[in-house]
């Protein structure tokens, strides 16, 4: 259960006042702009309106290689088989690569300590990539190799710049976590990949053959069996591609063009024996195409089960039947195959991308469609009134387009092959409540219309256990406050906030509408400090947890949402950890990260909650240091701790490694530490992660080191 505190105005000051303090260097001088690589005018790579109609495109001529100096004349544009006048044409060269000192750092030290990761800036994004594991349809065979290729990439292939997500198609709403180049969260994500049982898929790809009963020799196998297991294939199937429209929808608020890989057995999308079969797959697979063109998704697609054998195996059981029978039997291992290969070549040759099959090697296959994200051509062209022409009780037409080359030669032309007549305007929004709150909540992408910023730290209490506290920092510049006939301050806000186990599934939800009222004076207190939200879940089990929250003004109907990441260790392992890192600034008050929920205090702005301060400023850390072992003789822990800053990957100071002194402290399995940092004068304005390392001498090589970071922002 949520323990929900009253919204507060003033934020009380949450750290521990260390025992030392330590002077960071002055920022080193910036290194030299590295050249970015050319946008599209517009951040809508793909619009669909009345008077724009407008696709990417990716054109490589018969070796494979890309053609990136086509002209306007040199290509044509149809609709439904009718010649379009191009009015937008221009090559967007999405990816450099890769810098010698970035190959250098990805061969560091695997024994050095972990390096925090970079909170990417939108401008800093050069590829994002969504890698969904349909786990509905994927055997106990091809997950093990899914989860291999899936590290490796994780390890090997991902590249500063690359934003990632790691989604499971059974995983529901939580499974869509928040893009990320933290590989903290990827490997969390990668662990919860295993065989999901009540899918469609078996142990393998293909089930064994298996003798057959008295009652079905010489005859067909149970129709109404079969008919069962066709409608539950559907069923799974349809699943599949709703969870892929489900990461699209969160995908279209980014800007530029996005990649899914979409990793899985297979399915299909017609059978030869009965067309009509697989109607509702296909009627959802066209909602999917449609919606990825609107997005600026392209869809690529990797078959899991590998080079097959399609003949008979040491598996198979051949007892009862005759050649006859083993024939047919054989013959219907390769026409499922064959079909459901077809659902995923034609998911993504219908939105641009590349069909990865017949290959044991996947992660040469991921390899192949990163290497394919080099640039594309944005195309696009004016529609008549007939391409939105929608009849009265009849369903928008499903429009047809392609894309021919003059140049002479063969071209391989990659693009989305069509789009319902519903401009992007005509497409149904969120309405409610709760629809607008639910959509804000489960993007990847936090939204903006009001400014939040989230802290969520992990901490363990003797008698409470470990739980997770929140801080959700509010802008109330972005609220709507109005004043009533007593001179009170007034505002309406509904919140929503979810938590999730690294399962996907929530562990707790809130979802209530508050009423802000204050006096003139807390009114100009809060508009001066900001307005901070109090959230503590309970953890039962070690493991990766996110929150998301989103909070929306009544009155204009603007969203926000922000979410947080927290990785809560095993505390009952007796292994050396961390708690969260809380930060504030000098001539705050007193307390640990389980220290109270509110009080009076000074300095900058919401401190711990905002984490903003200005150069010059000493800046306070407090944590706890769990589970660190004790000397037999003396009975007291061995523990060293130090400090590291960084600012865009790169540490600017580190501190000395220095022993921590235990006197005093109640609890030995729970020890208070803290320190402070002399924030520069020179230091540059910008984001910086503070890091801390707690070593214990006394334990085992390789539990010895534990760190935790927390980023924070430094402005003028």
């Amino acid at each position: 259960m949520l323990l929900r505190l009253p919204l507060v105005i003033i934020l009380a000051g949450q750290l521990v006042t260390g025992a030392f303090a330590q002077q960071p260097q002055p920022s080193p001088t910036p290194p030299a702009e590295q050249e970015k690589p050319q946008r599209p005018e517009s951040d809508d790579v793909v619009r669909i309106t009345t008077n724009l109609v407008q696709f990417d495109a990716i054109i490589a001529d018969k070796s494979g290689k890309q053609v990136t100096d086509l002209k306007p004349e040199e290509v044509e544009v149809y609709e439904d088989g009718r010649e379009q006048k191009i009015t937008n044409f221009s090559y967007y060269l999405a990816e450099q690569p890769i810098r010698p000192s970035e190959e250098k750092k990805a061969k560091a030290d695997k024994n050095a300590a972990p390096v925090p990761p970079i909170r990417l800036r939108p401008e800093d994004v050069r590829r994002t990539i969504a890698l969904i594991v349909d786990d509905l349809g994927l055997s106990f065979e091809s997950t093990y190799y899914v989860r291999r290729a899936l590290k490796k990439f994780v390890d090997e292939q991902m590249q500063p710049g690359d934003l990632v997500a790691i989604i499971r198609t059974s995983g529901g709403m939580g499974a869509l976590q928040q893009f990320t180049s933290d590989k903290r969260q990827l490997y969390a994500a990668i662990e919860r990949v295993k065989y999901y049982m009540s899918g469609r898929a078996g142990i393998g790809a293909f089930a064994p053959l298996e003798p057959l009963t008295p009652g079905e020799r010489g005859a067909e196998i149970d129709a109404a069996n079969e008919e069962l297991n066709q409608f539950r294939e559907d069923v799974y199937s349809v699943g599949t591609l709703g969870a892929v429209n489900y990461v699209v929808r969160g995908l279209r608020d980014l800007p530029g063009r996005k990649s899914v890989l979409l990793i899985s057995d297979g399915f299909r999308i017609y059978s030869r024996d009965d067309p009509t079969r697989n109607f509702r797959t296909l009627q959802r697979l066209q909602r999917l195409i449609d919606e990825a063109g609107r997005a600026a998704v392209v869809i690529y697609t990797m078959n899991a089960t590998g080079l097959q054998t399609l003949g008979i195996t040491a598996a198979d059981n051949t007892g009862n039947r005759d050649m006859q029978q083993i024939a047919q039997a054989l013959a219907d291992r390769s026409t499922a195959a064959f079909e459901t290969n077809e659902g995923l070549d034609y998911l993504a040759r219908e939105t641009g991308g590349i069909p990865i099959r017949n290959t044991n090697d996947l992660s040469g296959g991921i390899r192949k469609v990163l290497e394919d994200q080099k640039g594309y051509y944005l195309i696009g062209y004016r529609p008549d009134d007939s391409t939105f022409n929608r009849r009265l009780g009849r369903p928008a037409a499903f429009h047809h387009l392609t894309l021919k080359i003059k140049r002479p030669g063969k071209f391989d032309v990659r693009m989305r092959h069509g789009f319902f007549g519903i401009t992007d305007a005509g497409r149904p929004k969120p309405r409610t409540v709760g629809q607008q709150l639910v959509a804000a909540l489960v993007s990847p992408f936090g939204s903006t219309g009001v400014h939040l910023q989230l802290t969520s730290l992990f901490a363990n209490d003797a008698k409470l256990g470990s739980f997770m506290r929140s801080l959700l920092y509010i802008d109330p510049r972005d609220l709507t406050f109005t004043q009533e006939a007593d001179g009170f301050h007034k505002s309406s806000i509904d919140v929503m906030a979810i938590t999730f186990g690294d399962n996907g599934v929530p562990i707790d939800q809130l979802g209530r509408n508050y009423q802000i009222r204050m006096s003139d004076q807390e009114f100009q207190r809060v508009n001066k400090d900001g307005i901070v939200y109090y959230l503590t879940v309970p953890i039962k089990k070690p493991g990766a947890y996110q929150l998301r929250v989103s909070l929306r003004d009544t009155a204009t109907e603007r969203i926000g949402s922000a979410s947080q990441f927290v990785e809560a260790p095993d505390i009952k392992k007796k292994r050396l950890a961390l708690s969260g890192i809380l930060v504030d600034i000098e001539n705050s008050s007193n307390a640990s990260p389980n220290g109270a929920e509110g009080g009076a205090r000074k300095g900058s702005e919401a401190g711990p909650a905002l984490r903003r301060f200005q150069r010059g400023m000493v800046l306070n850390y407090g944590f706890f240091i769990y589970n660190a072992r004790l000397d037999k003789t003396t009975s007291r822990p061995q523990v060293t701790t130090q400090v590291r800053l960084f600012r865009d990957g790169k540490e600017v100071f580190k501190g000395r490694e220095l022993p921590f002194d235990s006197s005093g402290q109640p609890d030995l399995l729970r020890l208070t530490a803290g320190g402070a940092l002399q924030l520069g004068t020179e230091m540059s304005p910008g984001e910086y992660v503070l890091q801390v390392l707690a070593t214990d001498a006394l334990a085992d090589q390789k539990h010895r080191v534990a760190t935790q970071w927390i980023d924070f922002q430094i402005v003028k």
